[in-house]
């Protein structure tokens, strides 16, 4: 571990988490405000410990923008989120906890999960690369494969793909997937998009589920490049689960 284990903590994780979700989104320097929102606290309290993870080597300051990750910042990052992945990953196949639980469990265990267990832990599931929710894993040695992947709001009709990942920051909305037999992995086809920020109406193994909103934004799909004109893919939302 690149940041020396005593002077880790579970808000120093947590943070180190946050803006790593953060800056992977945006590729932009983190404000304190926009840590503070989504961490749900306020921003004073935010600019303190990011007094404390500059102390401590994590973060650098870019003036009048925010904050980036250093190296060994990153490298606690990309670990707490392997433990969190690896444990989700654990808690579904394993104990069969329903993929809508197991993003609570996970961040409580994820900072207590010794280095020997995480290793007992991707070994016994064969070194799994993504989470139930389609999330990379980081490697053992901390690197994370990000593919391009598009969110289903953007695609238009006659699109097609593989819905990849989806967020877990809302157990409702896995819960409604699961009902509707909907999982990571599944082809789609979108047939009809409603003007007006209406729904997409998408096929899935030959059914059709009308999606919008928060839900239709929470879901990435990898883009069949044949299905539609070159277009630039949005940014990997790496970052929109809790984890």
């Amino acid at each position: 571990m690149a940041a020396n284990a005593p002077l880790r903590s579970t808000a120093i994780e947590d943070y180190s988490k946050a803006i790593f979700a953060l800056e992977s989104r945006s590729g932009e320097p983190v404000s304190t405000n926009a840590l503070a929102e989504r961490l749900g606290i306020t921003p004073g309290s935010v600019s303190a410990m990011l007094k404390r993870l500059d102390e401590l080597g994590l973060t650098t300051h870019v003036p009048y923008r925010g904050v980036r990750l250093t190296l060994d910042g990153r490298r606690l990052a990309l670990e707490v989120i392997r433990h969190h992945r690896l444990l989700e990953s654990f808690l579904a196949d394993a104990l069969g906890m329903p993929w809508d639980q197991v993003h609570a469990e996970a961040e409580v265990l994820e900072h207590v999960l010794s280095e020997d267990l995480e290793q007992l832990i991707a070994a016994k599931l064969g070194n799994p690369t993504v989470d139930p929710h389609g999330d990379p894993i980081p490697s053992a040695e901390l690197e994370m494969d990000e593919r391009s992947t598009y969110s289903l709001e953007d695609l238009e009709a006659g699109d097609e793909g593989v819905f990849v990942r989806v967020s877990d920051s809302d157990p409702e909305m896995l819960r409604y997937l699961a009902e509707c037999g909907i999982s990571p992995g599944d082809r789609l086809t979108v047939r009809e998009r409603q003007p007006f920020g209406g729904p997409l109406f998408v096929l899935f193994a030959g059914r059709e589920h009308a999606i919008g909103g928060q839900l239709a934004a929470a879901m990435r799909v990898e883009v069949d490049p044949s299905s539609r004109e070159p277009r630039s893919p949005s940014r990997t939302e790496a970052d929109d689960g809790g984890d």
